[in-house]
């Protein structure tokens, strides 16, 4: 994998590993891939992996909607309800040890900002105050409507789901406050009702972050141009930046080192000049 990178490259990765005080860690839905999760890439992709939506030619943007949970909660919780519970039972990838490993080295260790829902870096025992989820989280719930702006924990709710209908066989959650059907707290399309409170925080404590490292570098992984939030605060951030993906790893500035591989090989190369 090392002819991937040439010695001007490798010059500038020891660089950064050497005099950055702090690394960013940017991830999109590729991150979970080597874990075994979907990315839902293009109808196809999304239908391949929810076959009963396919057959209703539902698309991604159709069933992550907010509204879907007014017209249709048991296939909205169907296609919620499995997503938690894989999340759940997801084990992460040696790439998220790999890059714990190297946050070690960085006087302000690192900071993860994600637009993944799963909850995989928390999994892998990255502290929580250390997360931005921009788009939220799946093992949070809110109110539908909302009637009020309360989010709490998902643990207690344990879906039952027929996949092959895409259908939440059990009850779905409810709000304590109003009775209504809860939802994740989840930034869906065309969304009017999430509730940001939760990420609003997470953004405070990375900004405040943010203004006590200096010279930070930024390791991102698997995001995609289609939703560019992850790659426009990578790119905000620094330009000591690595992208590592196996399908867009090009940057519009000369500076950065792209790596076109999966995250998990491409956390196995770097680590050669960790």
């Amino acid at each position: 994998m090392s002819d991937l990178l040439n010695q001007k490259q490798i010059g500038r990765i020891r660089e950064w590993f050497a005099t950055s005080d702090v690394v960013l860690i940017c991830a999109g839905a590729g991150m979970g891939v080597d874990s075994g999760l979907p990315d839902f890439r293009g109808n196809q992709g999304f239908w391949q992996a929810y076959p009963a939506l396919g057959q209703r030619r539902m698309d991604f943007t159709s069933i992550a909607n907010s509204q879907a949970f007014v017209d249709e909660p048991r296939l909205a919780w169907g296609f919620y309800g499995h997503r938690l519970q894989l999340y759940r039972d997801t084990v992460p990838h040696h790439g998220f040890q790999l890059l714990q490993h190297l946050s070690q080295r960085f006087e302000h260790g690192s900071f993860v900002f994600t637009s993944n829902v799963d909850g995989q870096f928390q999994k892998a025992g990255f502290a929580a105050e250390q997360v931005l989820e921009c788009h939220g989280s799946i093992h949070q719930l809110q109110c539908s409507l909302p009637c009020h702006a309360a989010i709490w924990s998902a643990s207690t709710f344990v879906p039952q789901v027929d996949a092959a209908r895409c259908q939440l066989l059990n009850a779905w959650p409810t709000c304590p406050q109003c009775g209504a059907i809860a939802r994740p707290n989840i930034l869906m399309f065309g969304d009017g009702s999430w509730l940001e409170r939760r990420t609003e925080q997470q953004q405070a404590r990375f900004a405040a972050w943010r203004k006590r490292v200096k010279q930070p570098l930024v390791i991102e992984l698997g995001a995609g141009t289609a939703i560019p939030s992850v790659r426009m605060q990578a790119e905000a951030t620094s330009r000591r930046l690595i992208r590592i993906n196996p399908r867009e790893a090009q940057i519009a500035h000369a500076d950065g080192v792209s790596i076109n591989l999966a995250a998990l090989a491409g956390m196995k190369l770097l680590m050669q000049y960790a």
